[in-house]
């Protein structure tokens, strides 16, 4: 299946197109939060920024950023060729269970170590989602988690159709 063509790409913006694969995994000083039940359930400025071609960046956040008593182990695991074996996490928010809001890898292939134990949530299962403040748009499709800023451009897997990029 052939590639789509890039979006242009204005000043201060990167393509999706020109990430890497396998995908970097680099810590990035950012403020990025994670609001549900109008909580603010995670919070860091240590979060590591996975790029990989076609998908906007996911952002892992350390587990001692995320709010204490949160997160519980969720049904299910899924494998990623580069990272290893997904673990899902639910949310449980002043009584209120939301289910398969993020995943991390507990036990991370060699190169994505410093990913061990940090969830990455997915934006579209949370009320709010930042990166400097800035609200993320959710990548389309049930299985992605990117966080759509200003700054990327795509177009992006995710959407019918492109399954097969």
């Amino acid at each position: 299946m052939r590639h789509p063509q890039p979006d242009p790409v204005g000043p201060g913006q990167e393509s999706v197109w020109d990430y890497p694969r396998p995908p970097s995994a680099e810590i990035t000083p950012r403020r990025v939060e994670a609001v549900l039940g109008g909580r603010v359930v995670a919070s860091t400025d240590r979060a590591a920024r996975v790029c990989e071609t076609s998908h906007p960046p996911v952002f892992y956040v350390p587990r001692e950023d995320v709010a204490e008593g949160v997160l519980q182990r969720a049904e299910g695991a899924s494998w990623c060729e580069w990272k290893g074996v997904a673990t899902y996490w639910d949310a449980v928010v002043d009584g209120t269970r939301y289910p398969a809001v993020g995943w991390s890898y507990e036990n991370p292939t060699e190169g994505y170590r410093h990913l061990c134990g940090a969830v990455a949530f997915y934006p579209s299962k949370l009320d709010r989602a930042t990166v400097d403040g800035e609200v993320v748009r959710a990548q389309a499709g049930d299985f992605y988690g990117g966080w759509i800023t200003d700054e990327v451009v795509g177009p992006f897997k995710g959407e019918p159709g492109t399954r097969g990029w």
